[in-house]
């Protein structure tokens, strides 16, 4: 009856109409700030290395860590294929479609929290619940997304990726699953109980190494195939629009593919981003939001990109007919979708290699976004009890978590899977509700960021200047908030 339930509301929530909803909003606000994600492209790049931390927040690059440790997890490896075997190979450019859209919606949506941000406990805090409140005036509609994003991020997610780790780590080098929950609850609990710095310095240092490690695989793999690159690319952009004879009576999959698993990758819209763009310390609103924008670059342009690539470039993949369960082609025989296929692709380049390989990938990924979804938990915790007693809340909700981790490393339901998705469903809904309504403030600070730059300056923020109510920490300008803040110190 609960499994009848939750897989009802689920279908509900993850209807096609939100993929048309969070197609919209990405559209919307390309077109809006005149498409902001090529004319700044050079400006994120640079922003990316230019912010330094402060006692309160931490550095733009640590937050641009932080966000990208939740969007590079085991979706991008196991989601991907996934996406090839029922999209074809078409359904690699329209992930890239989506992506290049939904990094306006990453502007905006880490903009806001940057707006709405507060300072709590010495340190910044912002995201989806705190915008909805200051921005909207809808008490009750930021504290629904607080507590599902609670439940969703520190209950019912942590265990899913823990089960990752584990079960990779066990087939590929034969460890208990309750040895690998053990490590990692230790691993996790040294960086959490040690606060958001710990966490950032954490990511900072894991997820530029995973990433670089991954993509160079990729490279390796399409070097050796360097004479398949016409030809692969030609099969993409040719089966992306049903060109391609074997692939051209699944066009319709190959978009909805794509776009689907587009979205699980970049997580543009959906509000997950926003909470680690909140604790950057930048002098603009405007600065975070670019480098938001282009982490989803960083995350589907290199490593979902390197994974297809060597999927596609070894031939080690099947499409599969998602209706009748028939096989289009056949490349690799028995092979499930997921990261099998990714597997054998680099048993390809290193014989014997890829389970271990991707076994340690699969760690890294899913290691890194448990942290994420640690941040983003206490975060939303910290929202709903602004102004009271929370030191008991705090180490609470971390023992919680960590009970989550090894419940999950150890043993997963699929309720639990669907359950999360509710969390997150609720989440985008919400949060795209949101990011639309309160454009405005977010598409202001873009053009204020544009005209001082224009004027040779380094852009500081003045949210009384606009009339941006609630904004409490720009207020009287950037400069004037942090005189204020050290003579309180």
């Amino acid at each position: 009856m609960l499994d009848q339930i939750v897989n009802t509301v689920n279908g509900w929530l993850w209807s096609p109409v939100l993929v048309a909803f969070i197609v919209f909003c990405g559209l919307y606000f390309s077109f809006r700030t005149r498409f902001m994600q090529i004319r700044h492209f050079k400006e994120m790049v640079k922003l990316i290395f230019s912010g330094k931390g402060s006692d309160a927040g931490v550095s733009s690059f640590q937050a641009l860590a932080m966000s990208l440790s939740g969007r590079i997890g085991v979706g991008n490896i196991a989601g991907t294929a996934t996406g090839i075997a029922y999209g074809g190979p078409g359904a690699v450019f329209w992930m890239w479609v989506i992506t290049f859209i939904g990094a306006a919606s990453a502007y905006v949506e880490s903009t806001l929290a940057q707006i709405y941000k507060e300072k709590q406990d010495g340190q910044y805090r912002g995201g989806p619940a705190f915008y909805i409140e200051k921005g909207l005036g809808w008490k009750w509609f930021a504290v629904v997304f607080a507590v599902a994003t609670l439940l969703a991020m520190a209950v019912l997610m942590p265990g899913i990726q823990a089960n990752a780790i584990a079960d990779s780590v066990h087939n590929a080098f034969g460890v208990n699953h309750t040895i690998t929950g053990l490590i990692v609850i230790a691993l996790v609990g040294f960086t959490i109980f040690g606060g958001v710095k710990r966490i950032a310095r954490t990511a900072e240092i894991i997820v530029p190494f995973m990433a670089a490690g991954y993509v160079l695989i990729a490279l390796a793999i399409i070097m050796i195939n360097f004479e398949n690159i016409p030809a692969v690319f030609g099969l993409i952009f040719k089966s992306a629009f049903g060109s391609e004879e074997l692939f051209g009576g699944i066009i319709g999959s190959a978009v909805m593919w794509g776009v689907k698993r587009g979205l699980y990758a970049n997580e543009a819209g959906q509000g997950t981003g926003a909470h680690h763009a909140g604790a950057a310390e930048v002098s603009h609103p405007a600065k975070q939001g670019l480098v938001q924008a282009f982490s989803i670059y960083l995350d589907v342009f290199l490593v979902v990109t390197a994974t297809a690539l060597m999927i596609l470039f070894t031939n080690q993949y099947n499409v599969i007919n998602e209706k009748t369960g028939e096989l289009i082609t056949e490349n690799i025989a028995g092979v499930e979708p997921g990261a099998g296929y990714t597997q054998a692709a680099v048993d390809t380049l290193l014989p014997g290699f890829g389970s271990g390989f991707v076994a340690i990938a699969i760690f890294l990924f899913a290691f890194t976004t448990i942290y994420a979804y640690y941040y983003i938990s206490e975060t939303n915790l910290a929202y709903l009890l602004r102004g009271k007693i929370r030191g008991f809340a705090f180490v609470a909700i971390k023992i919680i978590f960590l009970a989550a981790i090894f419940y999950g490393a150890v043993k997963t339901a699929t309720t639990a899977w669907a359950m999360a998705d509710i969390g997150l469903g609720i989440m985008v809904w919400l949060n795209l509700i949101a990011i639309l309504l309160l454009f405005k403030p977010a598409n202001i600070a873009l053009k204020d960021y544009e005209e001082q730059l224009k004027q040779g300056k380094d852009p500081e923020f003045n949210s009384s200047k606009y009339g941006i109510k609630n904004a409490d920490f720009w207020v009287n300008g950037y400069e004037k908030t942090k005189e204020k803040e050290k003579n309180i110190s």
